[in-house]
Order: structure tokens, then sequence, then C-alpha cells
């Protein structure tokens, strides 16, 4: 292509409508979702890419994990499809982690290749959390979920009918995500639609080479930023526990900064196990790049400019960059811990951008079985916040999503209209946040019990047995912790049935805090005490 000059003012301006595009995607999905899990917690993703694959716009409100899930789709329908196969109104599915299609089998991903002028020239994506596949066993993927490599949803606008029969014979609630997965084909069209505007207003020639320039514009402010911190080599560990798992694990990494460079190397983590919480390629980089942008320039555009001066370095078939068959469902756990560990390796480096650690959970829980009253079977699935960690200069947020989650709560109302169940507290936990002169964010209690007999409940979270570490001087926060009903059967390796009037009551990890305790200001102190975020006992720990 012609070398094309860029005015300053159309790049930001072009930028800006790639970036509304995803947008526009991501809110025709929530808007034309039917299942509580996307229309009430927006827990979907949207993003667009150039022709070879590379990102060049995000969902600014997605989830990062969603967002590394969609790394592998076009390099792997690229890889599988000649281009002379692949046409104006296909649509790719996918989902399995090891062929491209996401980072866990609940991820269903759709990809449609965008033409202009008869050639390709973009792709769009968007990933929705199916919140289907309830009550499965971990031991390994099979267990998991259908596993779908990408392939052929719809052939040049023509839906391919038997392999979604196919699908939809695994799903448990099929008229959900077949209402889904049309809202996915739907914000496709949007992207498809919206880019050939732009193509036509600006010229195609140019909008192709705006892209190229946010990328390279990324790439010259990520580099300017890492310039900025000191060179040397950081290392950090941290323990890890879920209730798949007997024992707990050390998670470590190894951060080496070079100038305009960074190297994260994990070697020394645990094999994979035979638990969920593994973690396929594409969730390590999503972890990765995500504490990168957050700690670097929280404004620099996510576009794959970012990645290029990182370099990540893994052991295959360990716990953090795992091979098939290794089960991931809950591979959310362990990304969450990766982003403590990057934060903690570099807390005596740029104390100034990092955080105590957070609750360190994605908290999942899961409940199933048939709901007599309105004649169906039913999957509830909800990820509960928890504490955010103290920084240098605020408090950490209570009982919200952090790191690599990001989607909304499911409102009450919402759930208990849903399903046969009632949410009888949902309360943050006074004194869950760790001291310091900043104090870290408070977990969050959640109280449900079952309206319908043999429900199935399976707790998906981490901290319980350690606590989220403060830093320099900061206390810890508190553990996380699940309560039963008394006569509910004991929770073994996080699974339990529930009966009618049982309850389990979850109680989300708080965060740690930054700084000596004793500076925090006594009014800041007393707020504190009147608004139940600490309690009295707490307060004279503080003045002491």
């Amino acid at each position: 292509m012609t070398a094309i000059e860029l005015d300053a003012v159309l790049v930001e301006v072009v930028g800006s409508a790639l970036s509304t595009i995803v947008e526009e995607m991501s809110e025709t999905l929530v808007k034309a979702a039917y299942s509580p899990n996307i229309k009430e917690r927006r827990d979907c993703t949207a993003s667009l890419f150039d022709a070879e694959g590379q990102a060049i716009a995000q969902d600014e409100g997605g989830s990062p994990l969603h967002l590394g899930s969609l790394m592998g789709i076009v390099a792997a329908l690229r890889a599988q499809y000649p281009m002379e196969q692949i046409r104006p109104g296909d649509v790719f599915i996918g989902n399995d982690p090891y062929t491209g299609g996401g980072s866990h089998l609940p991820d269903i991903v759709l990809a449609t290749p965008i033409f202009v002028g008869g050639e390709l020239r973009a792709w769009a994506a968007t990933l929705a959390h199916h919140a289907d596949f309830g009550d499965r066993g971990h031991a390994h993927i099979f267990q998991e979920a259908i596993r779908i490599p990408p392939v052929h949803l719809v052939r040049e606008g023509v839906r391919q009918e038997e392999l979604l029969q196919l699908i939809l014979l695994n799903c448990q609630v099929p008229e959900e995500r077949i209402a889904d997965l049309r809202a996915q084909e739907a914000a496709l069209r949007v992207a498809v639609t919206r880019y050939g505007e732009l193509c036509e207003r600006h010229g195609t020639e140019v909008v192709q080479a705006i892209g190229a320039e946010l990328l390279d514009y990324t790439e010259r402010r990520t580099r300017a930023a890492i310039a900025e911190f000191p060179d040397g080599e950081y290392s950090f560990e941290d323990r890890f526990d879920c209730p798949e798992l007997d024992d707990e694990l050390v998670l470590r990494v190894r951060i080496v900064v070079s100038g305009e460079r960074m190297l994260f190397d994990f070697a020394g983590n645990p094999p994979q196990v035979r638990a969920s919480v593994n973690v396929v390629w594409t969730g390590l980089y999503a972890a990765v790049y995500y504490t990168i942008k957050t700690m670097i320039d929280p404004d620099i555009a996510p576009n794959a400019g970012l990645y290029r001066p990182v370099t990540i370095e893994a052991p295959e078939n360990s716990i953090v960059n795992c091979s098939a068959p290794a089960a991931v469902n809950g591979r959310s756990e362990t990304c969450q811990r990766i982003v403590d560990l990057i934060q903690g390796a570099l807390a005596e480096a740029v104390p100034e951008r990092i955080t105590a650690a957070s609750n360190g959970a994605n908290t999942g829980v899961h409940f199933s079985g048939h709901d007599p009253a309105r004649g169906r079977d039913f999957v509830y699935l909800e990820t509960i916040g928890g504490g955010s960690g103290a920084r240098h200069n605020k408090d950490g947020l209570d009982g919200v999503q952090v790191h690599m989650t990001n989607t909304s709560n499911l409102p009450v109302e919402s759930l208990e209209t849903e399903y046969p169940l009632m949410v009888e507290a949902y309360e943050f936990i006074e004194d869950s946040g760790g001291i310091g002169e900043h104090r870290g964010g408070m977990g969050i209690r959640r109280r449900i019990r079952a309206e319908a007999a043999d429900v199935h409940f399976w707790l998906d979270t981490s901290r319980q047995r350690s606590q989220p570490w403060g830093v320099f001087g900061g206390g810890p926060g508190a553990s996380a912790r699940c309560v039963l009903s008394e006569g509910a059967r004991p929770i073994d390796h996080g699974y339990t049935v529930l009966q009618p009037g049982q309850w389990a009551s979850i109680e989300t990890a708080g965060a740690g805090g930054y700084g000596d305790p004793s500076a925090r200001e006594e009014h800041a102190l007393e707020a504190d005490v009147r608004d139940g975020r600490v309690s009295e006992a707490t307060a004279r720990r503080y003045r002491a």
C-alpha cells in the first residue's frame, strides 16, 4: 500500500470512530440478549481486528480476561481457512481454548470478516459468557462443556442449522443459548455496517493506514512509559488456594525491566492440575497486558501495539500455561492472582503505581437444577465482587469487581424473578478491609436460599486459606469463606446440594491496606466507624 500522509486530527477522529463501533457492538449485544448473565450482568465483550488479526479497538466496558480470550480467534481462522474460503456473510463460532476459541468453554466467540470493495479489510468478534454448563466435573476439559473449534456457524449468510442443533443439544438451557447467539450475530452486523460506513466516509486505505498508526502510537507510548521504570529484576510469590485443590500452591513471577522493554518470566510455577484453575496462554497474556496498561498509562488505547515491548515466558504444561486436556473453567481465579503477583513484584520499583492485594479471586457461585414453578431447568451464575487494594493516596473500593473481571452484579429483583432462589442478605463485611494509612476495600456477604429441591451449588473462589496482603506497613484483608445453613450437606471440593429452605452464605475476601495505620487521619477513622466499615475495636488498633 502506498504511504499515506496522515493528519493528526483525522487519526484521532477515526480512532474514536473505531472505538465507538465496538461500544455500539457491545450495547447491541446487551440490549438484544436474553439471559440475565448478559442482559443484566454484561458478561460479554466486543472487539475489532485488522485483516491480519491484530486488535485495533476493544470494548472498554468488557472484561480484560474476555479480551484476552479473543486474541487467538482470528489467527486460528486464518490458519485453518484459505482466504478464498472466507466470504462476506460468514460467521465463525468457537469456544475451545486449545484451538483459538477462547479461554474457557462457557465463553463462546463469534467472529465475522469485514469486506469492503470485495476485499477482506477487518474482522469483528463478540464474546459472551453463556451461563449454561453447570453441575459438571473439572478434572479435565472433556467434563466442562461441549468443545467447539473455530468453524462456520453462518456460511455466506446461510446459518448452518445442523451444527447449531448439535451445539444446542449439548446445552442445559437451549432457549437462552439460541437467543444469546443471535444477539451476538446482531452485534457483528453492526460492526460490518459501521466499518463500511467509516471506509466510505474517509476512504478504505486511509482507515487501514490509521489503524496501523494507532498500533504504532500505542507502542511508542508504552515504550516511553516503561522507560520511566527503574531498570532491574523484581520477583514475588504468593499462596494460592481454591475449593477444588486439597493443598495450597505457590505462584511466582520474575520481572526484568530493561530500558523500554519488560520481560515476565513465570518459570517455577506448579504443573497443571486436575482442577479447573489452569490458564491457557491467552489468559496469561491477558493478565499481563492488563496489569501493564493499568500501571504504566491507563489511558493507552487497548490494542495490539501494547504487546510489542513485552516478552512473556512460561513453561508449557504449567498451571499458568497449560496444555490439553487440562480443565480451565476456573482460570479467572489464577489470572486474578497473576495480577497480584505483578503488583507485588513491582511495589518497590514503582510504589505509587501499584495497589495492595485485592480480594484475589473471581468468586463464582453456580446454582442449577429444575424449577418446578416455571417448569424448566435453570443455571444461575454470579460472580461476586470483593475488596480492592488500597493505593498510595486512596482507600480501596468496597465490594467491587477487580482486575480481570468487569461484570455488573445481578440485581436481587432479577435473580428472584428468574430463578427459584431468594436473597436473604447482601451487605459489606465489617472489618474485612486491611488497616493502613489507606484502608483496603471490604468484601461482600451474599446469602442465597434455595426454594426448589436438589439445587446444585458450586463455589469457585480463592483466598479462603490466605489473606490479601498489605504493603508498606498496611495490614491484610480478611479471608473469604462460605457458610451453610444448619442441616445442609457439607461442601466437598466446592460442591454440594441444597434442599428447600437451606442457604449458602458467600463471604468474599477484603483487600490489603497501604501504609502505616498510625498515619490514618482521625476524621477518616471516625467516618469508617460511623459508616460501618470498621468496628470500634479495629479503630483502637489504628490509634494504638
